[in-house]
């Protein structure tokens, strides 16, 4: 965990809501808002795990709330917890995506392409939209600030996760539109990485993380806490005056013509 931060943070104040923050990618953002200043909810779908990440936490900075994020009574559990124990919420961090079909578009398993979608896509908006109808949260009368992990994939296609390219690509245009419908009381962005070193990634370098870095002008694969750096910042009010935005957490990789 990240030291340094707490009161006089950034982020001081604030109150946040990460999903799929067990471990990888969004264990690193919350950990980075915390260390910022904010308080988080960290949800995911295995408790227990989910229970041993909060441990890792000063006390009183995290509070976990298990459950499936598609599920319209968890995402109900979470924002109620949200609203009780910490009565308000500035900050809604939609982290979670799945991809559990590797292979070429023409043989996809369309149950599998339906599962994505209802996850990837519809599911962030469902949180978008419980947020702002949620009245003892009162994200919509704080003037929050969304902001959606997407994926470099969703700008170029990319071998054997097409359909999760096709996904963010929407969850993109998504974050775009949002952006326009709810300004100016809502600021709403999204962060795209390439390939980060996290068990959900693994497929795509293990055994191989020398060759695919090579294609990368940093030289290396990122890792959790360089996208949690971008995604505090697109939370805060550095970023005050942005919103719509994609911003690419990607090494350099498709300035450099690559794909993830």
């Amino acid at each position: 965990m990240r030291q340094g931060g707490g009161p006089g943070g950034r982020l001081d104040g604030r109150v946040a809501i990460v999903t799929g923050a067990s471990r990888g990618i969004g264990l690193g953002i919350a950990e980075r808002l915390v260390s910022e200043g904010a308080r988080v909810c960290i949800t995911a779908r295995g408790g227990e795990a989910l229970a041993a990440a909060a441990g890792l936490f000063p006390a009183e900075s995290v509070i976990p709330v298990a459950g499936r994020s598609h599920d319209p009574e968890h995402r109900r559990q979470v924002l109620d917890t949200v609203a009780e124990r910490f009565g308000r919420l500035d900050i809604l961090v939609n982290n979670v995506g799945i991809n559990p079909d590797l292979g070429p578009l023409a043989e996809l398993d369309l149950d599998a392409a339906r599962k994505m979608s209802e996850v990837n896509v519809i599911g962030t908006l469902a949180w978008v939209q419980d947020a702002l109808r949620h009245e003892s949260a009162g994200f919509a009368r704080a003037g929050g600030t969304i902001v959606n992990v997407t994926s470099v994939t969703g700008q170029t296609p990319s071998a054997g996760i097409g359909f999760y390219g096709v996904t963010k690509a929407a969850l993109d245009h998504l974050t775009r539109t949002l952006a326009v419908e709810l300004a100016p009381g809502i600021r709403v962005n999204a962060v795209a990485p390439a390939v980060v070193k996290t068990v959900f990634a693994a497929a795509l370098y293990e055994g191989r993380e020398a060759e695919v870095s090579a294609d990368y002008p940093l030289g290396r694969l990122g890792v959790p806490a360089d996208v949690a750096g971008a995604v505090a910042f697109l939370a805060s009010d550095d970023a005050a005056w942005i919103t719509g935005q994609v911003l690419n957490v990607d090494g350099g990789l498709l300035v450099a013509g690559g794909s993830a």
